[in-house]
C-alpha cells in the first residue's frame, strides 16, 4: 500500500468517525423525539413573581410592539414585570416605551453584549423576583407562556426552555431557518428529554430561578453564545434543563442569506471556542463522575451543524456512487454500503424531525436554497477567527403576527 492509499484511507476514517457518528447521534435523538417525555409530578402549587428580561441593541423597529405584546399574558399582571433593556435606542423609541407599564433600563457599553445587558438590568431591578424569563428583542410569547413556565417550576425545575417557533416564513431562507430550528427543537430538546438528558438552551424563551440565574450570569462574560457558556456551567453542576414543547414563543427568522451567514458564523465560532475550553473537563466529568449530561453538551459543541452535516454526507456519498457507477468498482478503501447507510439514517433523522406543517410546495422552494445555505456555512468555517471577540448584531424587522 503506497503513501497515497494510506492518506486516502486515513481521510476516509476521519470523515467516517466525525460525520458518521454525528449522523447516528441525531438519528437516535430524532427517533426518541417521536415519543413523549415522562413528566414529573407537581410538588408545589405556587405563583411566582417573574422578571421578563428583554435586552435589545438598536431594535427600534420591533421593540415597542414586542413590549406591548409581552404584557398580554394569562398570568396575573401583578406577578410579572416586563423589563426592556435598551442599548443604543433612538430617543423617540424610548419615549414610546416610557408610556407603557413596563420597567425600562437604559444601558450603554463600549462593547455591547447580551450578558452585560442582562447583568446590568438585574443589578438595577433588584431581587424581588422568583423567576428570570429571558427573551430576544423580536420574541413574542403566546398568551399562556408565563403560566406554563410557572407550572414547570411547580414540578421542581430551576431551568426551563420554551418551544421557540417561527414568527415569519415569508422567504425561502426564512422557511429554511424555521425548519432548522424545529429540527434542533426535536433532536436537542424534545428527544434529549425523552431519553432523560437535559434540553439545549436557545438563548431566548428560557426561564431560570432568579437568584440562581443572577449569581450564575455574574460569572458569564461571553461576547457571543452566552447561552452555551451558561448551559455548560449549569450541566457541569448537574442542574437539569427542562423543555416545554407546548410553551410557544415566536421568533423572527432570518430572511436574507447574508444575515444567515453572519448568524451561523457567530454560532460556529462560539461552539468551537467552548469545545476547546471544556473538552478536557467533559471527559473528566464523564469518566470520574458519570456526568453524561455535561459530556453530551461538550460533544454538541464540536458536532457539525445540521445543514453542514446533511451537505457533507450527501457529497461524500455521491463521491462513492460516482466511483461505483463510473469506474465499476470503488476507488476507496471503505465499502460504499457504509456511506449509503449513513445517508439513509441522516435523511430519516430529518424526516422524523421536520413538523408535518412544513411538508408543502413552499418548503420545496426553500429546499432549493439548501445548497446556498450549505455553501455559506462551509465558507464560514474559514472565517471564524475573531468572530466571537466582537458583537455581531442580527437586525430584525417589523413582522406582523
Amino acid at each position: 500500500m503506497d503513501a497515497l492509499q494510506i492518506s486516502v484511507g486515513v481521510l476516509e476514517m476521519v470523515l467516517l468517525v466525525y460525520f458518521g457518528f454525528a449522523s447516528i447521534y441525531i438519528f437516535v435523538f430524532a427517533l426518541a423525539g417521536l415519543f413523549e417525555a415522562k413528566k414529573k409530578p407537581k410538588i408545589l402549587n405556587k405563583q411566582r413573581k417573574f422578571a421578563v428580561l428583554i435586552p435589545g441593541y438598536k431594535e427600534d423597529n420591533v421593540i415597542v410592539e414586542v413590549a406591548r405584546r409581552a404584557l398580554e399574558q394569562s398570568y396575573p399582571e401583578a406577578l410579572f414585570d416586563v423589563v426592556i433593556i435598551a442599548d443604543s435606542f433612538q430617543e423617540i423609541t424610548l419615549q414610546k416605551l416610557r408610556t407603557l407599564p413596563i420597567e425600562l433600563v437604559e444601558v450603554s457599553f463600549d462593547k455591547s453584549t447580551k450578558s452585560k445587558a442582562l447583568n446590568s438590568a438585574m443589578e438595577c431591578i433588584g431581587d424581588a423576583y422568583d423567576v428570570a424569563l429571558v427573551l430576544d428583542a423580536d420574541n413574542i410569547m403566546e398568551f399562556d407562556f408565563v403560566e406554563r413556565i410557572n407550572e414547570s417550576f411547580n414540578r421542581g425545575y430551576k431551568v426551563v426552555q420554551g418551544h421557540r417557533i417561527a414568527k415569519n416564513t415569508n422567504t425561502p431562507m426564512a422557511i429554511l431557518d424555521a425548519i432548522s430550528e424545529e429540527v434542533n427543537n426535536h433532536i436537542f430538546r424534545k428527544g434529549h428529554r425523552v431519553l432523560g438528558l437535559s434540553s439545549a438552551l436557545i438563548g431566548s424563551g428560557m426561564a431560570f430561578d432568579y437568584h440562581f440565574f443572577k449569581t450564575t450570569m455574574a460569572k458569564v462574560n461571553a461576547v457571543g453564545g452566552f447561552d452555551k457558556e451558561l448551559e455548560l456551567k449549569l450541566l457541569c453542576n448537574r442542574n437539569q434543563i427542562e423543555y416545554l414543547h407546548q410553551a410557544y414563543v415566536l421568533d423572527e427568522k432570518v430572511q436574507k442569506s447574508e444575515v444567515f451567514a453572519n448568524q451561523r458564523k457567530r454560532w460556529l465560532s462560539a461552539q468551537f471556542i467552548y469545545f476547546r475550553r471544556f473538552a478536557i473537563s467533559g471527559i473528566r466529568e464523564l469518566v470520574l463522575r458519570g456526568n453524561v449530561d455535561f459530556a453530551d453538551k461538550v460533544y454538541q459543541m464540536v458536532s457539525p451543524p445540521r445543514v453542514l452535516l446533511l451537505g457533507m454526507v450527501v457529497l461524500i456519498t455521491f463521491g462513492y456512487i460516482i466511483s461505483d457507477v463510473v469506474f465499476g468498482a470503488s476507488l476507496f478503501l471503505l465499502p460504499s454500503m457504509i456511506w449509503y447507510a449513513i445517508m439513509l439514517i441522516t435523511v430519516m433523522a430529518f424526516f422524523f424531525s421536520i413538523p408535518k406543517r412544513f411538508y408543502g410546495k413552499e418548503t420545496l422552494k426553500a429546499i432549493a436554497t439548501l445548497p446556498k445555505a450549505f455553501g455559506l456555512m462551509f465558507l464560514s468555517l474559514f472565517k471564524l477567527k475573531g468572530a466571537n471577540k466582537k458583537f455581531i448584531h442580527t437586525q430584525h424587522g417589523a413582522i406582523n403576527t
